[in-house]
């Protein structure tokens, strides 16, 4: 039966503070790829299809993982751009960006709220065409024939969350921290609509030996 199985990318530049520096992988990141691949090839998880978005870490994801398939690019699954939005935040209202990842935890709820406000100029787009590009272009996957491969970015997929689940801004930004570097989340048809069967899976990050590499940023 189709489905379609969402992945988040790999662990970026971590140690980034703008778009351009963190869109790539880090070492772990390529290994964590690699890993998943293995593991979708070791459990025979046939996909027909694959998708990206057009970031760097989202395509040199897919490439580690080795499926075999030629990926289908668009630019729709790429990543809300959570450094300019704070960037933006910060320059407008007065909202700082968090020095550690102990505040990031308080600060993306911000962030969301806001630019889910329209209170934010300087956004590179609104929360309200994110949201629809995350609707449209998951749509159309859904309709196509064969299960379905998307490596896409944490922020969209909690975004498929909200719309499935109905979850609220404050419950979206919760799922957006909790989702792991290369987790499994799945979609798939019951009674006639598509719902979320599986979230946050890493089940090739879980031996003993890799449990260091089961990343968040």
């Amino acid at each position: 039966m189709s489905h379609v199985t969402l992945i988040r990318h790999g662990q970026a530049n971590s140690g980034a503070n703008d778009e351009a520096n963190y869109d790539k992988l880090s070492v772990l990141g390529h290994k964590q790829a690699s890993w998943l691949g293995q593991h979708l090839r070791n459990t025979n998880q046939n996909h027909t299809r694959l998708y990206t978005g057009t970031l760097q870490r989202q395509i040199d994801t897919a490439k580690a993982m080795k499926t075999g398939i030629t990926a289908i690019r668009d630019a729709r699954l790429n990543e809300l751009e959570y450094f300019t939005l704070a960037s933006a935040l910060e320059a407008e209202h007065g909202v700082p960006i968090p020095v550690g990842q102990a505040n990031f935890s308080t600060h993306l709820p911000q962030v969301f709220k806001a630019w889910e406000e329209g209170i934010i100029e300087g956004a590179p787009e609104t929360f309200q065409s994110f949201e629809a590009r995350v609707r449209d272009i998951l749509t159309e996957i859904t309709i196509g024939k064969g299960a379905a491969l998307v490596v896409t970015s944490g922020g969209l997929i909690a975004m498929m969350m909200r719309q499935h689940l109905g979850l609220s801004i404050g419950s979206m930004a919760n799922v957006a921290l909790a989702i792991m570097n290369t987790s499994i989340h799945r979609l798939h048809p019951i009674g006639g609509a598509w719902s979320p069967v599986m979230f946050n899976a890493i089940p090739h990050l879980e031996i003993p030996q890799r449990h260091y590499a089961q990343t968040y940023v």
